[in-house]
Formats: C-alpha cells, structure tokens, sequence
C-alpha cells in the first residue's frame, strides 16, 4: 500500500481552501453585501473601495483553486489579504479565534495552508484538460 499520496494530498488541501475562500467571499457579496463590507472597511480607516477588490479576490481566487487553475499562485495571491486581517482586525483580539471578534489563529492558519499549497507546487491542469 502505497501511503505516499502528495496528488491527493494537494487536491485535499486546494478544495479546502477553495471552499473556505468562496464562502468568505460569498459571505461578504451575499449576506455582508459590498456597500456593507466597503462600510465595515472604512471603520477601520482603509478606504471603503477596497473591499471590492477583496471580495473579487476571494471569489476568483476561490474558483481558480477549485478549477485547479493556477492554483498555487491563487493561494499566493491571498496571503497578503489574509496578513492584512490580522494586522487591522484580528491581532488585537489575541491568538483564539474564538475570542470576542476572532483572535489571528485562524488566519494565521490559512496563511500556512495557503504557503503550503504555493510551495508544494500543486498539479496544475494541463492544457488538454
């Protein structure tokens, strides 16, 4: 039995991030709505336009990972994003996400899944695919 699986693995890895960065893009579209994210960015004195490319960074990164199209890239892509959360929203709130208003651990994390997926060098798909 071969237990050595670094395809498998990396497919695993990508969808997971791939469904957690459409839902929080979704999230943000759907339910936070963009004049309510542009809103909630303007509080924390970033220009409110921001999040629109936050929320399109999220959505199309989240479909490149799970189309396997330049899908190490993608997760690259993200990880300023994410440093940014931390900076500005969640490193404030201590380490657990679940202190009052998210610590940075779960960030953090996805910045790590993110770093591990760009350096494990994911199959991209071929061009015949």
């Amino acid at each position: 039995m071969n237990t050595h699986q670094p395809a498998l693995s990396a497919l695993i890895l990508r969808v997971s991030l791939a469904l957690m960065y459409l839902a929080h893009g979704a999230l943000k579209l759907f339910v936070f709505t963009p004049a309510g994210t542009a809103q909630y960015f303007a509080s924390l004195g970033l220009p409110g336009v921001i999040a629109y490319p936050a929320i399109a960074a999220e959505l199309i990164a989240g479909l490149m990972l799970l189309l396997n199209i330049q899908a190490r890239w993608a997760a690259l892509a993200l990880v300023p994003q994410l440093l940014g959360t931390i900076v500005l929203v969640h490193g404030a709130n201590g380490w657990m996400f679940a202190n009052q208003g998210g610590g940075w651990e779960y960030p953090a994390f996805l910045i790590a899944a993110s770093l591990a997926l760009f350096f494990m060098g994911a199959p991209e798909r071929s061009k015949h695919d």
